[in-house]
């Protein structure tokens, strides 16, 4: 593979760097793991061999769960396992991540009867609580994506997809990324100028936060490409502020959703074709392609196999490389 060699989509990706080998080496192959309703928040759970997600809405932007997909195998290719509902009716959950107990950390984008908020979820005992559910009294809007830092603060995007899709009503507040601190309980607005906030993950050092943001969605079905389809990477200023905002790599077709760092630094993001990987300095390396990706998540017992959603199906892919830990 040259710089200037694309390999056939038929082999389930296409290159554009010699980078890419590092990630796709000779092992590569990307196949159907399960057909189900699968959309957004995929977390891997290594104490239950088992892939956690949220569904895609039904009857009207409601019924929203969060499911489990037991893994059977002890290495790639997993096969499919019983699919159950670990969390029912979960006021339109999105975004996923797990803390440092190994607890879900749920974007719960909220109804016009249910507010949003930031919760915690044991999938074993079934206990519920709520993080934060409000800035300065103000209520959010649509929590999108969340990432737990190691000194335990809690990363969440907020863009207003509630009230544009017509699930949520008029918004209190911005379309902001926030930082919670769970020991003083503070809640800080770290970005305000994003159109829509949506994924959002840490370089393996933490030193660098790296922020889509999906913009040019408005609507569902609605693309509007003069509007933000981009990645912006910020420097992470003591561990509390962003600094140094900057333009890391425009994404199309479609817009960037979910966002995930390798070991290596190199940053995967969401398309409309798959998932494409950039170099830590924004170079397009690659493309792991899965039409219809929303979001993805590295996992397995060793991080190396991309758990990809595709509303409908979800595929794995095993890597040569992994996962941020």
């Amino acid at each position: 593979m040259s710089n200037s060699t694309k390999v056939s989509e038929e082999a389930g990706f296409v290159g554009w760097a010699k980078e890419f080998h590092g990630v796709i080496g000779p092992r590569f192959q990307r196949l159907l793991l399960a057909e189900t309703n699968a959309h957004e928040g995929p977390v891997y759970v290594a104490a239950d061999h088992a892939l956690y997600f949220t569904t895609k809405p039904e009857a009207g932007f409601k019924n929203v769960h969060v499911r489990r997909l037991r893994l059977s195998g002890d290495a790639f290719p997993f096969r499919s396992g019983a699919i159950e509902t670990a969390l029912e009716n979960a006021n339109m959950a999105n975004g996923m991540t797990l803390d440092r107990d190994g607890r879900l950390v749920i974007c719960e984008q909220g109804t016009l009867e249910s507010p949003a908020r930031i919760s915690r979820f044991d999938p074993h005992s079934g206990a519920i609580e709520t993080i934060v559910d409000h800035w300065r009294g103000l209520r959010f809007n649509s929590p999108n994506d969340v990432v737990v830092a190691r000194d335990g603060a809690i990363w969440f995007t907020d863009p207003n997809y509630g009230q544009i899709q017509g699930f949520k009503g008029p918004a209190e507040i911005g379309a902001y990324v926030y930082r919670h601190d769970p020991v003083s309980g503070e809640t800080s607005v770290v970005a305000d100028d994003f159109n829509k906030p949506n994924g959002l993950a840490f370089s393996p050092d933490e030193s660098v936060l790296y922020i889509t943001d999906s913009g040019a969605d408005q609507a569902t079905g609605a693309l509007v490409p003069s509007l933000p389809h981009h990645v912006r990477a910020f420097d992470v200023a003591g561990g509390r502020r962003l600094r140094n905002a900057r333009l890391f790599a425009v994404v199309s077709p479609g817009i960037p959703d979910g966002i995930k760092c390798d070991a290596h630094g190199r940053v995967y993001v969401s398309s409309a074709t798959g998932v494409q990987v950039f170099s830590a300095d924004g170079e397009l390396l690659g493309e792991i392609m899965a039409p219809g990706v929303a979001n993805f998540t590295f996992g397995g017992p060793n991080k190396d196999v991309l758990f990809i959603l595709a509303d409908t199906r979800i595929w794995q892919a095993a890597l040569n490389v992994a996962g941020a830990a």
